[in-house]
């Protein structure tokens, strides 16, 4: 598992987001979470959903936030942001799906879109006043801040400068596009033979932490519904559904077990690790957790015996084969990872973040023999992952290694590129032509991004 920081172009999205009153831009900033294992379990749990929602054309992709508290949102029509803190605090996978479920319904019903629509049509000092008011609300709550914090009375205070028709009027759609994503969600829920449980049981939650703090807020001026309102109405809709008591099946419930354990292993400190998963827990999930927070903090042989341990108990788990594999890439062993690595691969349904992974283990092997493996293995990646500035680099380390210094500079440029780096990846770029001859596949890729400018400013991109 690998925490990024996110582009900027991503960070955009997200503060598009916190206009939809579902996000924080500040969220996103503390990174992107890369998994292969998580990627793939949040793609199984969304696949049914898009697909009876009729966006399975949309290539919708679920993207986990490196931040502790429970939170979805949506900012475009093309991925669904959730918080680490969502999947942590989700005891089943019926949960998620329904706030997957959810988020579908934002998507479904071009909620984001419709809102900005409704933000052309006010004012230009209104519309921006509103923005900055909501975002500032948002961030006094999920702070904890209260009313009276800095952030809080900054936001009341911009939200007080617009119109108060417009005002309302805005607040108002907001609630109602919250409803219908409940709608929504159940309907996809029942339409994909799924419980709508898991969804009640998070909003109830969510409404039963957040209703002191609502109590004295006039509901006219909340961008979602009244918390025992929006809880009571999903509560008929739920139970009315026909799989109200489907559960999840335990195959399913033990791959979830098993991500939350590797969050928690991750992201958590060693004593947290051994509070909630003490040595005298050996279920399969607590020895997860407690290998990853050794493999992490603890000695090599131990971290080892506990990982090769996990590998005994499920031999088949492509992810126990990259656990290991990482530790020995990161513990400074790249040319013993290269088998577990492969092993993962070859047992992985969606290996591409491996690919990387094992990519790197053969160039930072130095063995000659391997390089051509490794360029073989990085451009499979690139396939999936087109954006990865890691594999740039890892394949411009590799051409460089092989001495063909044409590819390892066009490789260098577009790692610059997926960085966000475009002056640097013009210059690289440009140094690049003149090691291709012209016309070539290579010499046109690299004329590409030295040539590059960037499109003109839409008026919307203020938003």
């Amino acid at each position: 598992m690998r925490r990024t920081t996110p582009a900027a172009r991503v960070a955009a999205l997200v503060a598009a987001g916190a206009l939809a009153g579902t996000s924080l831009p500040a969220q996103a900033q503390k990174g992107v979470i890369r998994d292969a294992e998580i990627e793939q379990l949040l793609k199984e749990y969304a696949q049914p959903i898009l697909r009876v929602a009729g966006l399975t054309r949309q290539n919708i992709q679920v993207v986990i936030l490196n931040n502790s508290s429970f939170n979805a949102f949506v900012a475009d029509g093309r991925r669904i942001f959730i918080n680490a803190g969502a999947l942590l605090d989700s005891d089943t996978p019926n949960q998620v799906i329904g706030v997957l479920a959810h988020e579908a319904g934002h998507i479904a019903g071009g909620h984001l879109a419709r809102l900005h629509e409704r933000l052309a049509s006010a004012s230009t000092q209104s519309a921006v006043a509103m923005v900055v008011g909501i975002a500032a609300l948002v961030a006094a709550g999920r702070s904890g801040g209260g009313n009276y914090s800095p952030l809080a009375q900054g936001g009341m205070a911009a939200l007080a400068g617009p119109n108060a028709a417009v005002q309302n009027s805005l607040f108002a759609y907001m609630r109602a596009q919250e409803d219908q994503a409940d709608r929504a969600g159940v309907k996809f829920l029942t339409a994909s033979g799924q419980s709508a449980k898991g969804m009640y049981v998070t909003f109830k939650r969510m409404a039963n932490n957040t209703l002191y703090q609502t109590r004295n807020i006039n509901p006219y001026l909340q961008s979602h519904p009244m918390p025992s309102e929006r809880v009571a109405a999903l509560e008929g809709m739920a139970k009315a559904s026909p799989y109200w008591n489907a559960k999840d099946s335990p195959e399913l419930q033990a791959r979830h077990d098993l991500m939350g354990a590797k969050l928690f292993g991750f992201l958590a400190s060693p004593a947290a690790v051994a509070r909630r998963f003490p040595a005298s827990n050996n279920s399969l999930p607590a020895q997860y957790a407690r290998a990853i927070s050794v493999v992490r903090f603890g000695q090599p042989h131990t971290a080892q015996a506990q990982v090769d341990a996990l590998i005994r108990a499920q031999p088949q788990n492509p992810y126990f084969h990259e656990l290991k594999g990482q530790m020995l890439l990161e513990g400074g062993h790249p040319a013993e990872a290269i088998a577990p690595l492969r092993e993962a691969i070859a047992l992985a349904p969606n290996p591409a973040l491996i690919e990387i992974m094992l990519g790197q283990a053969l160039v930072a092997s130095h063995d000659h023999a391997h390089l051509d493996e490794a360029v073989k293995v990085l451009q499979a990646a690139l396939t999936h992952e087109p954006e990865s500035a890691d594999a740039f680099t890892q394949l411009a380390m590799a051409y460089g290694q092989k001495n063909d210094l044409a590819h390892a500079d066009l490789a260098s440029a577009q790692a610059a590129w997926a960085r966000g780096d475009m002056k640097t990846a013009g210059e690289i770029a440009a140094r690049a032509k003149t090691r291709f001859p012209i016309g070539s596949p290579g010499w046109v890729r690299a004329d590409d991004l030295a040539n590059y400018k960037p499109p003109p400013r839409q008026p919307s991109a203020n938003w």
